[in-house]
């Protein structure tokens, strides 16, 4: 599975991309989130909030509850901003 990050969420991961295979339990984008968090310091404060977090699979965006393909592309987006 490929994951992408954008703006302060690649910041606080320090990685653009990464490909990375996901243990048997995690089935949707919220067990994604979760489980991304467990992986280092990182993570954890780019996802301390995962709520806030919006997801694509495949270049559309989904929610949290959506299934995880088996392959793919995952993008990791921080909430937009007006301005």
């Amino acid at each position: 599975m490929k994951l992408v990050y954008f703006a302060w969420v690649r910041e606080r991961i320090g990685k653009e991309a990464e490909t990375v295979s996901l243990p048997g339990e995690v089935k949707t984008v919220a067990d994604l989130l979760q489980w991304l968090k467990s992986r280092g310091e990182g993570y954890a404060a780019a996802l301390e909030h995962p709520q806030v977090i919006r997801v694509a699979i495949d270049h559309e965006h989904v929610q949290h509850d959506a299934t995880l393909p088996t392959d793919g592309e995952i993008a990791l987006f921080p909430p937009m901003t007006g301005g």
